[in-house]
């Protein structure tokens, strides 16, 4: 991996949180991502299955972590299964994980070959009554492709029907939502490299530059700082194209007097990181520009210091609508009186500033978490009002990461040029 090592005491301390949660005689599964396939014998960048991740920090592929606090035999009380390497392996692919490199990184002291796992588990079935198994509950949760988790769930019911079986998902949401000390430094690292990326892209930028060659920037300066690459895919919208809210084809040429809104974050060691940054493309932002950018500006700092525990979802969001509400006013967008006038279940606001402020960040950039639970230290948001004039062609979008403390708010990007003045006056060097 390129990312530096992370000490297994994190995910010891995970393993320990989860069990906590089981019903007594129970047995957990969870099972590492597919590597999926493309066309012939090509296949996609691998990516570890968040909740495997989190608790065992093993990233390879065909891995099972199985966790069973109540088995009389204790070295079955956390088994680790990874794929057997050999020779033929490693010519053709590369390094994997040795048994003794396994249980170094997890902390995981029993260590089977992947190929082992059914004798294993079948033992540990006779013993257990419940059975936790894994699967994507995510509100935007897309299931047209069946994933391992879903295959071995109808393989394990198949297998043993009689068992009482049991979802890991809420226990993992719970847990995921608050970060620890060493999670939220790995996030911050994925911030620091994106601030690397952004304030490269302020030399680069000007009339004639494709939104690609500004993609290709970020790859580059993600790389070379320890990263995969982008936590998720780019947005490089300019002109009009910034008011379509996942324009991600990145083809068209910045032209003078364009604005361009650049959705994008590093990931490193899995951790998320989510930036959104719109400036001119000239350099200096229009009278009218600058309106609506200091508009969505108000509305980002109002909206962070609403991220406080106590606070919900719910009313933070309701909160942001009645400051985006006198902004749109004040751009002439809105009229106080149709305002005053509307209907609550359909606010006017909606047709300029249509998504979200906010949501969980971690191991996935939406990550995990109940959009009712309030707010608690430790947990991590992104903050990202826009406005959305498809008429003026003008798209502004504003994100950084905010820390939940007990203090207050922490930006984890407090160091990502944000004024209108300092972008201007970084891109004039």
């Amino acid at each position: 991996m390129k990312y530096l090592p992370i000490r297994q005491e994190l995910f010891v301390r995970n393993r320990r949180n989860f069990i906590k949660h089981l019903k007594p005689c129970s047995v957990a599964i969870f099972n590492s991502n597919d590597v999926m396939p493309t066309n012939a014998d090509g296949t996609l960048p691998f990516r570890q299955n968040s909740d495997l991740f989190y608790l065992s920090g093993i990233d390879q592929e065909e891995s099972v972590l199985v966790l069973f606090p109540q088995a009389k035999d204790q070295r079955m009380q956390e088994i680790l299964f990874v794929r057997e390497t050999n020779e033929h392996v490693l010519t053709w692919e590369g390094y994997k994980l040795t048994n003794e490199q396994a249980r170094e990184v997890s902390g995981v002291q029993t260590v089977y070959w992947t190929h082992q796992f059914e004798s294993v588990l079948n033992a540990l079935m006779l013993e257990a009554e419940h059975v936790y198994l894994n699967s994507n509950e995510h509100l935007r949760a897309a299931t047209e492709v069946e994933t391992r988790d879903s295959r071995f769930i109808k393989w394990c019911k198949d297998r043993y029907p009689l068992h009482r079986y049991e979802r890991s998902a809420p226990i993992m949401h719970q847990l995921r939502a608050v970060k620890s000390a060493e999670e939220i430094a790995l996030i911050q690292q994925a911030c620091d490299i994106t601030e690397k990326a952004f304030r490269r892209l302020l030399g680069f930028i000007r009339p004639g530059v494709m939104e690609y060659e500004i993609e290709a920037e970020l790859y580059h300066e993600f790389l070379r700082n320890r990263s995969r690459g982008p936590a998720y895919e780019p947005i490089i919208a300019s002109g009009a194209s910034a008011c379509i809210l996942h324009y991600v084809e990145n083809s068209r040429e910045c032209k003078e007097g364009d604005l361009v809104l650049m959705d994008f974050g590093a990931e490193y060691a899995n951790y998320a990181s989510d930036l959104t940054r719109t400036v001119p493309v000239n350099g200096k932002f229009s009278k009218r520009q600058r309106e609506v950018y200091d508009s969505v500006l108000r509305v980002m700092k109002a909206a962070t210091q609403m991220l406080v525990p106590g606070n919900t979802l719910d009313q933070y969001h309701k909160f942001v609508g009645t400051v985006m509400e006198n902004e749109l006013i004040r751009l002439g967008l809105l009229n106080e009186g149709d305002v005053h006038n509307q209907d609550p279940e359909k606010p006017l606001y909606r047709k300029y500033f249509m998504h979200g402020t906010s949501h969980h960040l971690g191991l996935d950039v939406h990550d995990v978490g109940n959009k009712y639970r309030p707010f608690e230290e430790g947990m991590v948001f992104t903050c990202e009002p826009g406005i959305y004039i498809k008429e003026e062609g003008i798209g502004v979008r504003l994100e950084n990461d905010i820390l939940v403390t007990k203090n207050g708010p922490k930006d984890l990007m407090q160091h990502i040029p944000l004024e209108a003045e300092d972008i201007e006056r970084l891109m004039r060097k």
